[in-house]
């Protein structure tokens, strides 16, 4: 058995819905197809984002004000 699907109701800006059915057309899908697989998409990011996060954990802690002090000093600002 496939997943079970939620309804949800969503409200989309005039235009974008527009957009979005002449797309679902054109690729003979539906907007649910679209919606969720840009949904699927910005998870997956954010998967990859915390993932970077996770791996940078243990550096140090370099305070913003430190970092342009050490740019000015450097010659790059």
């Amino acid at each position: 058995m496939g997943p079970v699907s939620k309804r949800a109701t969503i409200y989309l800006d005039a235009d974008l819905h527009t957009a979005l059915k002449m797309k679902a057309a054109v690729q003979d899908r539906s907007i649910s197809d679209l919606v969720n697989d840009a949904v699927r998409e910005m998870l997956r990011e954010d998967a990859e984002d915390l993932a970077a996060f996770d791996e940078r954990a243990n550096e140090p802690f370099v305070a913003y004000e430190d970092m342009v002090k050490w740019l000015k000093a450097d010659g790059r600002l």
